[in-house]
């Protein structure tokens, strides 16, 4: 088993960052660059931080608040949110990003994924997937969640996978914020179809819920927000109680 990776996640909004559940209900939950600080030296393996309207308003992320938030870390840094053109990927990149998360724009223009890996490398395309489970079978949606698409989730992963994402964070929206655990049978098929890491995202409320991502969802890394945030999990109580587990962190 490779070593796992335990990834805090910062939604910003208007600067701050949020927390929901299922999507809606945001509440304050910090200043990002503070946590970002905080974060890296509890033994956070990567960050991420999303600019959760971005999309659906047109905006671009705030490149100021990501040359802070990376200024103050000593970890991988990804950033997501109104990344539409190659220029966005160059500019966050320039501004400390270590990689970029793309949803709507891959989604609408599944050849970006092709353009930023053929330009900047596989390694700094991260394709974040919103998928809720529907009678049908799983579905992708759009812009934070509020547009339902036609496209698998698997078709999806898979296609996105074939043009260059050198990663796919999965978040399912049923999960998000309800802190019941993670979508794990949907998780180990993502793992087992794709040949690129898989981070879970969506559903972290204890730390058996982490054990369980890695195990039974055979996950690369699991992403979590409100548990960090708020304090109900560390950092390096949660690696501890991973490793008890047999499974590999970076302690």
């Amino acid at each position: 088993m490779s070593t796992k990776r335990i990834i805090p996640c910062l939604d910003i909004c208007n600067g701050r960052t949020v927390k929901g559940t299922n999507f809606v209900n945001l509440k304050d939950a910090g200043d990002p660059v503070e946590l970002g600080k905080l974060y890296s030296r509890q033994g956070a393996d990567e960050l991420v931080f999303l600019d959760i309207n971005a999309s659906f308003e047109g905006r671009k992320t705030f490149t100021g608040l990501v040359e802070r938030v990376a200024d103050e870390i000593s970890i991988p840094f990804t950033v997501g949110g109104g990344i539409n053109e190659l220029s966005d990927v160059e500019r966050l990149l320039k501004a400390g990003a270590s990689k970029v998360s793309i949803n709507s724009a891959a989604l609408k223009n599944p050849a970006f994924i092709d353009d930023i890996a053929k330009n900047f490398g596989s390694q700094v395309c991260v394709v974040a997937i919103d998928g809720k489970q529907t009678p049908e079978g799983w579905f992708c949606y759009l812009n934070g969640g509020r547009i339902k698409t036609d496209r698998n989730l698997f078709e999806w992963a898979l296609e996105a996978g074939r043009r260059g994402a050198g990663e796919i964070l999965f978040t399912s929206m049923d999960h998000d914020g309800v802190k019941q655990g993670y979508p794990n049978d949907a998780l180990k098929r993502l793992s087992r179809e794709l040949t690129i890491p898989v981070i879970a995202s969506g559903g972290a409320g204890t730390m058996e819920h982490f054990r369980d991502a890695f195990i039974l969802g055979e996950a690369d890394a699991a992403l979590a927000a409100g548990v960090f945030h708020f304090g109900e999990i560390s950092i390096p109580e949660l690696k501890k109680y991973l490793y008890s587990q047999n499974i590999p962190v970076r302690l």
